[in-house]
């Protein structure tokens, strides 16, 4: 049985000690150590109990005055709208992406003209030479930016120089992969490395009012490589998305403490570098003179940002015994044949012999549940063949009832689609109450969508 030991707590500071004494060792009150029945324990647990010993910190409430983050934007709108407005001081911003997709282009940008605007910036890069970024400066016309330059990967190194003088109002890392700490073992871009380098630098950041940017790699499934917790540990996280063959780039708010999430800002990459693209939905639709089958517009919604993007189905009907296939791009293939299902058991189309073909054009990617009307239509359209009206939009979601439900932010859908020059839309029936800028067909079910769009009423 293990022994009853005394033990004496500060009614000061809450302390536990062994033995009395007249002074708490903690708070240096005087008198305040009153002995306490301790529980039976082993000497582990009485060495290992965490409920006393430690400080006192100060509890306040919600309702508490604190005052909003100032920001400091870098003067390329795409760019500070997916930051929710710009970088905030002392905050960690983590951006990943694709091997050449433009990463260090745009930071590159962004120090260039924060730096042109009075900020003072500082560039530290791990996989290139200084003299690589200069050259690449000059061929962005930035070569004049007053952007303090270095090449380096020692942790230690970059933080005793920044030190040493008049902390940066930005700083860069690129990347944080390469960045090297003396205080544990491991090569560079380990786990261990990757995490201790990142809480080094973002407690400089925290500590010295530094708005901190940390590039990262990516892994084959697209996700940011090293620790899972180095997401945790920074505020925000942006991933820089789109294919080299493509000429767009998408930056997305994947996580941001300061602002909302699934902001989109959108870039197009020229000779001169990632210029600022205004309007999004001229990139993901093509001009159509006369009606195409299987080709339908949907305004999908990233964050406060509607983006008009085609839907392009195809329908090949295959010898009996033949084997479908289903190929999809840009969409979830999964939610394709939920789609397929309904409108088999529910509205009497039979997709069981053709083979199914869907594409998002412009290699974007949707995820808005909405997708689902239009995806529905393109896919009648294909199997009819008789083209959507080219002046319409649809969206929706379809249930597996048949039902076509309600989506959200439906007017701001209508109005980005009513200032591309369409004119009508198809959309769930509880949402056709009022045509605003558009004219609308409400659809209670996907039968009576399909009934409209086969001209059966």
């Amino acid at each position: 049985m293990a022994k009853i030991q005394k033990r004496y707590v500060c009614q000061s500071c809450g302390s536990v000690s062994h033995r009395w004494q007249g002074q708490c060792a903690d708070c240096s009150a005087w008198n305040t150590l009153v002995e306490e029945a301790a529980a039976s324990a082993t000497p582990f647990a009485a060495k290992h109990n965490l409920q006393g010993g430690g400080r006192m910190i100060l509890m306040s409430g919600l309702d508490a005055e604190v005052a909003l983050p100032e920001r400091m934007t870098t003067g390329i709108a795409e760019f500070d709208r997916a930051l929710g407005g710009g970088f905030v001081e002392a905050s960690a911003t983590l951006i990943g992406g694709d091997p050449g997709i433009g990463k260090s282009t745009l930071l590159l940008q962004a120090a260039a003209r924060m730096a042109m605007q009075g900020k003072t910036v500082a560039y530290v890069s791990g996989e290139e030479a200084a003299d690589q970024v200069r050259l690449r400066a000059r061929r962005l016309g930035l070569g004049g930016a007053p952007v303090q330059l270095a090449s380096a990967t020692s942790t230690r190194d970059i933080l005793t120089t920044l030190s040493a003088g008049t902390p940066p109002d930005l700083l860069i890392i690129d990347s944080i992969q390469t960045m090297h700490s003396d205080l544990i073992e491991g090569a560079p871009g380990t786990v261990s490395q990757v995490r201790a380098s990142s809480q080094e630098l973002i407690r400089f950041a925290k500590e010295r009012g530094t708005a901190l940017v940390l590039v990262g790699h990516v892994t084959k499934d697209g996700s940011i490589a090293g620790p899972r917790v180095l997401e945790h540990m920074v505020d925000t996280v942006l991933a820089f998305e789109g294919e080299r063959s493509h000429q767009y780039r998408i930056l997305r708010a994947i996580k941001n403490r300061f602002g909302g999430t699934d902001e989109i800002g959108v870039f197009s990459m020229q000779t001169e570098g990632l210029a600022e693209v205004g309007n999004p939905s001229a990139l993901f639709l093509t001009q159509r003179d006369e009606g195409v089958t299987g080709a339908t517009v949907f305004p999908a919604l990233e964050g406060t940002r509607p983006v008009l993007v085609e839907i392009q189905a195809l329908v090949v009907r295959l010898a009996s015994g033949a084997t479908p296939r289903r190929a999809v791009v840009g969409w979830d293939s999964g939610r394709l044949a939920m789609i397929l299902a309904v409108l088999e058991a529910r509205c009497g189309l039979s997709f069981s012999t053709a083979e199914v073909y869907l594409n998002i054009a412009g290699g974007y990617r949707v995820q808005d549940p909405a997708a689902d009307l239009a995806v529905a239509a393109a896919l009648i359209s294909a199997l009819s063949e008789r083209p959507v009206p080219a002046d319409s939009v649809a969206f929706g979601e379809v249930a597996l009832s048949g039902e076509v439900r309600p989506v959200a932010h439906g007017p701001l859908r209508l109005k980005e689609a009513g200032k591309l020059g369409f004119e009508r839309a198809m959309v769930p029936i509880a949402m056709a109450k009022d045509d605003g800028p558009l004219r609308l067909s409400g659809f209670r079910t996907l039968g009576q969508f399909v009934d409209h769009m086969m001209g059966r009423g």
